[in-house]
């Protein structure tokens, strides 16, 4: 009985101890765990993390090519500068019938004036130019030509030359208005089309009116007296010349402005 009371008086004394050790080392473990499972989170925290970058309202840096636009742009200005006469006034003539309205950024003018009663208005539109840099084909037919040329073909068409389309309409009060359109070259003008315009309002009519026959169908004699009656009112080559100066000045100072509109553009 002694013997057996030392036993479990031992085992009872050494209970405790091995629970301690069981709990510490169960604690040791759960402690290796914990700081296993705590190692990624502390490096991801001792990671450097990339600067947050502040707010910018500045623009963009330009693209290449809207850079290589401009430096193109600027030269052509330089150039319209330089050898265009962009900045001339053109002196009207005394005797010069028409009033003038020329507002800046259109491709049009507008001459008006009043002759016995009726109301005489011109629009000149912008020049179509001949530089004189096109080919002489006249010369190598000269080469060519030989024993068998016959007069007619000595006779060759004229060499273009430099014309602004016009279009010219004439009222008599509330009546049909009487629309020209007309080529004008420096020293003549040609009449490519008649036709008898109704007044506003009535778009029935209009739709199906009748605008004549091709002008050089006409009969010879009617198209000089159509001739004679624009000269009258004004279309005539003092007019004319003076017109054919002054829209190829106009075109000058257009294409400038222009050039300086697609500028402000790109500079944006």
């Amino acid at each position: 009985m002694a013997l057996f009371a030392a036993a479990r008086r031992a085992a009872a004394s050494a209970a405790p101890l091995i629970l301690r050790a069981s709990a510490s080392a169960s604690a040791s473990s759960g402690a290796q765990r914990g700081a296993a499972l705590l190692r990624p989170l502390a490096a991801a925290a001792a990671r450097p993390q990339p600067r947050a970058m502040p707010f910018s309202s500045a623009p963009a840096t330009k693209p290449s090519s809207d850079a290589e636009l401009l430096r193109v742009i600027d030269s052509e200005i330089k150039y319209a500068e330089e050898c265009d006469d962009h900045d001339r006034v053109e002196e009207i003539p005394d005797n010069f019938p028409f009033k003038i309205t020329d507002e800046k950024g259109m491709n049009a003018i507008t001459l008006k004036r009043t002759y016995n009663g009726e109301q005489i208005e011109v629009v000149a539109h912008m020049p179509s130019l001949v530089t004189g840099d096109e080919p002489d084909h006249g010369q190598d037919d000269e080469d060519k030509g030989g024993e068998g040329d016959s007069p007619d073909e000595d006779q060759g068409e004229k060499p273009p030359k430099s014309s602004v389309p016009l279009t010219v309409t004439i009222t008599k009060g509330d009546g049909p208005v009487l629309e020209f359109t007309c080529t004008a070259y420096p020293d003549e003008v040609l009449i490519d089309s008649l036709s008898v315009v109704q007044p506003s309002g009535n778009d029935e009519n209009d739709l199906i009116a009748y605008e004549g026959p091709d002008f050089n169908d006409l009969d010879e004699n009617l198209q000089r007296a159509f001739h004679k009656y624009l000269e009258l009112r004004g279309i005539s080559p003092l007019t004319t010349n003076f017109l054919h100066e002054y829209m190829i000045n106009k075109d000058s100072r257009e294409y400038l402005l222009w050039l300086r509109k697609l500028k402000d553009f790109f500079k944006q």
